[in-house]
């Protein structure tokens, strides 16, 4: 019999399942004990689970709802299948933000698995983005009920301006794999999540901007619902061990690696769990809008 022990971190987001041991073949009474948790607290963490390789960890996405998904354009890390590794040699997503918004089918949930980590530092924040959307006043959350945004996997700057500012020639060789086909999707900024029901903000990091409106007041509209998903009371911090196993619920939260580990070694494994396109308060889908191999700084020029 598991001895699945649920600890909450915070009143609002993260929660640590104790005595499980991880296992794509987990009896389905104790994964359902795992999803209906990870639902009610947005992300879960198991330590030390140091048994789990590669086509383990992405063998337990069916207890999160779903399968196993690879990137969109970056390679599967060699020898897996869905695998998508994150590697500081290459840089940090030290940047608040939601995993691949900018793909119509939004993933359901991320399972990262810590694999190499420096001596301190390289801890993990994560946002509740459906408290942050509670917490909104009735003006403002009108104005998000009623609001879309376009999101993108292009820089602004393009790729010239990247390669000027001393990239090395493995993140050079990332983006370019990043940015090898250019999307661009529309969502609502306030999104149904499709199991609890609950309504949240979608933006983050690969928000282009507001559809609709003026420059100046997208960016000011963004700026101002962003600082509802990262106040202090909807997020939480979590210091890794290697071994240790985050699953996050991508639809409700957002998240930032915090990149304060000097010229140290972080390797991550990630697996994303297929999803579904998101859905407005009115029932309107989200929509890919561009979809192409064009020319990066061009394209980037018409949605920066």
């Amino acid at each position: 019999m598991s001895r699945l022990r649920v600890v909450p971190l915070t009143c609002r987001i993260g929660a640590e399942i104790r005595g499980v041991r991880l296992d794509p073949d987990l009896d389905a009474s104790t994964a359902a004990q795992i999803h209906e948790a990870w639902l009610r607290h947005k992300v879960v963490f198991f330590r030390k689970q140091t048994h789990l390789d590669d086509e383990a960890q992405e063998g337990l996405a069916w207890i999160f709802g779903g399968e196993a998904v690879a990137h969109p354009t970056v390679p599967s890390a060699d020898g897996t299948a869905f695998t998508y590794e994150l590697d500081s040699k290459i840089g940090s997503a030290s940047y608040w933000h939601t995993d691949l918004t900018w793909w119509e089918t939004l993933p359901r949930g991320s399972i990262l698995r810590a694999v190499e980590l420096p001596a301190c530092g390289g801890d993990t924040l994560w946002a509740n983005t459906a408290t942050a959307y509670s917490d909104l006043p009735p003006r403002l959350r009108a104005v998000a009920d009623r609001s879309w945004a376009v999101h993108a996997n292009g820089s602004r700057r393009g790729r010239g301006a990247r390669e000027a500012d001393g990239e090395s020639d493995g993140e050079r060789e990332f983006w370019s794999a990043f940015q090898s086909t250019l999307y661009e999707t529309r969502h609502p900024v306030v999104h149904v999540h499709p199991e609890t029901q609950e309504p949240c903000l979608l933006l983050g990091r690969f928000t282009r901007r507001l559809v609709g409106m003026r420059a100046a007041r997208s960016n000011r509209l963004y700026r101002t619902f962003q600082a509802y998903v990262t106040r202090p009371e909807n997020t939480m911090r979590w210091r890794w061990a290697v071994g240790d196993v985050a699953v996050w619920d991508n639809r409700a939260t957002q998240h930032y690696a915090v990149a304060d580990y000097g010229e140290a070694r972080r390797i991550m494994r990630r697996v994303s769990i297929d999803g579904e396109p998101t859905v407005g308060l009115d029932g309107r889908r989200a929509c890919t809008v561009s979809h192409d191999r064009s020319d990066t700084d061009a394209w980037a020029r018409t949605v920066g």
